[in-house]
């Protein structure tokens, strides 16, 4: 199946499909970050409808390819989703499900930990063709090591420019989860047990003497 997009106007709309649920494919249910996952405080912009962004995030993995709720986005094809975690979390992949359709998204950009996009430090993804079932775009592992927000930015869809409306069924994310806010992060750091790693985190040793004031 190539990406070519294919002119059929015999449904009404070129963005409906019928999927099978017969090969579902179901992850270490551990590996999910779902319950790390800040839902009050997603936000999405150009939806067509509120809070919709959240609720595909909110889908359960046994949710993943419910018709309802799906993400439409209004004024274009584009799409910005913010996603914080409740702590710090390494994102090995992300997950997404479409219904196989010209109005799936075809190209992603990700930000990590930005409040404010400006669009210079971006993951660039190039999403398959749509199927029957979700699809796991892998990280590199290295860069998503220290997570606390995903901003995805969905530049444009398979319509070939023929569809303003970009659809989305299901978002998740595997990974690991680091720390909860409320628990000292050394303890779970030490846990890792990886010497090289104590570089990264300033403070961590307790001396702090990398940081001096007025420098």
């Amino acid at each position: 199946m190539s990406g070519h997009h294919h002119n059929d106007h015999g449904d009404g709309g070129h963005c409906h499909a019928e999927h099978d649920h017969s090969n579902d494919i179901t992850p270490a249910i551990q590996s999910l970050l779902y319950t790390q996952i800040d839902f009050d405080k997603i936000n999405t912009l150009n939806e067509s409808a509120p809070n919709v962004g959240a609720a595909i995030v909110k889908k359960t993995w046994a949710e993943r390819l419910n018709d309802s709720p799906e993400l439409e986005s209004d004024a274009d094809e584009q799409l910005l989703i913010y996603i914080p975690f409740t702590g710090q979390v390494k994102v090995h992949s992300l997950l997404v499900y479409t219904a196989p359709t010209p109005c799936a998204p075809k190209t992603l950009k990700l930000f990590k930990n930005r409040d404010d996009i400006d669009f210079s430090t971006a993951s660039e993804l190039s999403l398959p063709v749509p199927g029957e079932d979700v699809f796991e775009l892998p990280l590199n592992r290295a860069l998503w090591n220290t997570t606390t927000s995903i901003t995805i930015f969905v530049e444009n869809n398979w319509s070939d420019g023929d569809e303003d409306v970009t659809k989305i069924g299901y978002i998740g994310f595997k990974g690991q989860f680091m720390a909860l806010n409320r628990e000292p992060v050394n303890v779970m750091y030490e846990a890792a047990a990886n010497p090289n790693d104590h570089v990264a985190i300033p403070g961590v040793s307790g001396t702090g003497s990398r940081i001096m004031p007025g420098q």
